[in-house]
């Protein structure tokens, strides 16, 4: 497994650009709500520690994985200068894994394609419940913080080009 052994918290503030007057959108699923928190909450508090005020922070909740592409949709209309679509997708017996799976993942590359507000895609698609506890604030560290690294990333990315 490609996060075995890695905590995907660890970032060096000294290389990152300064992300203080910069505009979050934040779409968190309220689907399996104990690591999408997890995640939104590592999200938060990395921008926090990156300098970001709680009023450049934007947060909305859909209901589920797959409704956070629209979501990130109507977030890239809201005057911020990128998106974080949190979520959670948990196999179980049936094929519903994989379309949702491949219908967010597929939304939000068409977002990131059609528009000019980065989409960063923070959706976890785990073999089971362990698995997300273990990358939202678990023992491989919070993928949400991760993901807020990321669109500090795609912002200066964005300014600069």
């Amino acid at each position: 497994m490609a996060t075995q052994n890695t905590n995907l918290s660890n970032y060096n503030k000294a290389t990152l650009p300064d992300a203080k007057n910069f505009r979050f959108g934040i779409v968190v699923s309220e689907w399996n709500s104990q690591v999408t928190e997890g995640l939104l909450n590592g999200a938060l508090a990395a921008l926090s520690d990156c300098g970001v005020d709680a009023s450049n922070v934007k947060v909305i909740n859909v209901p589920g994985s797959f409704e956070l592409i629209f979501g990130a949709k109507k977030m890239q209309e809201q005057h911020v200068d990128v998106v974080i679509a949190i979520g959670s997708v948990i196999k179980g017996e049936t094929q519903h894994f994989d379309f949702v799976c491949d219908g967010v993942t597929q939304g939000i590359k068409d977002l990131n394609v059609l528009n000019d507000v980065p989409v960063v895609f923070c959706v976890l698609t785990d073999n089971n419940l362990q698995q997300s506890i273990d990358r939202s604030g678990g023992k491989h560290g919070n993928k949400g913080v991760e993901a807020a690294i990321t669109a500090i990333k795609m912002v200066h990315l964005k300014n600069t080009l």
